[in-house]
């Protein structure tokens, strides 16, 4: 990625982070599709490779959550436990289909992201779409943003669908804590 499409993508993320928002940036991440890192509290990432691992560690993540379906071509799912294990860093894959979303997927995911010592999290899945939706759950049943705010930084961090946005505002409307 030249340095020019860098700033020109910085600055189009800065225009559609919302106020009091941590700042998202994006890199280039050997054997990581689409990383977009959430300041200091998460990254959201599409298709990532057991050899990445140990740079996700490197990074100061403390785990990786894992939103693909194992019998997803390239999902990597035993490759990528087995390097977090080797690494020192907790892995947790909890399977999420964007065609049939389930929300005790959800449910187990703001289960898993809220638990002391998973934070920072680098959560993953094929595209970083799935990844981000989840995020915007946690951020909007969990951190009470409103819906509007969620859904800018997760389209900063990945989120395309408006499937899945609308599925994400349907679960925290039902499920307000």
């Amino acid at each position: 990625m030249s340095k020019r499409l860098s700033l020109a993508s910085l600055a189009v993320l800065l225009a559609v982070v919302p106020a009091g928002a941590q700042q998202v940036t994006k890199e280039n991440v050997p054997g990581v599709t689409n990383f977009a890192k959430l300041e200091t509290t998460v990254a959201c990432a599409g298709a990532t490779k057991a050899t990445a691992v140990p740079d996700i560690k490197k990074m100061g993540f403390a785990s990786i959550i894992n939103v693909r379906v194992p019998s997803e071509p390239g999902a990597e799912i035993d490759e990528t436990a087995a390097s977090a294990k080797a690494a020192g860093i907790r892995f947790f894959n909890i399977p999420f289909s964007g065609q049939s979303p389930d929300p005790a997927a959800v449910d187990k995911f703001l289960s898993t992201i809220t638990t002391p010592g998973n934070e920072p999290a680098y959560i993953s899945c094929g595209s970083g779409n799935r990844a981000a939706m989840m995020w915007m759950v946690k951020r909007i049943t969990v951190d009470h943003w409103d819906t509007d705010k969620a859904g800018q930084e997760a389209a900063a961090l990945g989120l395309t669908s408006p499937a899945l946005k609308q599925f994400a505002i349907d679960y925290a409307q039902s499920h307000k804590r």
